[in-house]
């Protein structure tokens, strides 16, 4: 499967319509995003039950401001509607191979339920524990 280009228009229903979505923030002027490009779409090809999608922060910079890029290439990484991973730079296909394998062995039931238990001490006054 090639990658999907995101736009404000069809990104909350391709997130939504998704559990597990790839985005890359990128531009055309950017060279590690062009280095960046073919080991993502490699790994399109190689993951085709997942969505690998691109946002081009020039053409969409509302929702680059959303997602408050700061530099480029970003890879977010998107699971039943939470943001699980979001890192800037250029992986190379190894590290981005052992980043897709972490985010699928994620229990998504425990990410909500470390998510409502921050939520609950925040408004609290508590700060959140590491763990």
């Amino acid at each position: 499967m090639s990658t999907v280009e995101l736009t404000k228009e069809n990104f909350d229903q391709i997130v939504s319509d998704n559990d597990f979505v790839l985005i890359d923030f990128w531009a055309s002027w950017c060279g590690p995003c062009r280095q960046f490009a073919p080991v993502y779409e490699g790994a399109a090809e190689r993951h085709p039950d997942l969505v690998f999608a691109k946002v081009d922060t020039e053409a969409q910079q509302e929702l680059a401001a959303a997602f408050e890029i700061q530099s480029i290439p970003t890879l977010m990484i998107v699971r039943e509607n939470v943001a699980i991973f979001a890192q800037p730079g250029a992986l190379p296909e190894a590290a981005l191979e052992d980043v897709i394998g972490q985010a699928r062995a994620l229990d998504m039931d425990q990410v909500r339920q470390s998510m409502k238990d921050a939520e609950a001490a925040a408004s609290n006054g508590e700060r959140p524990q590491q763990g």
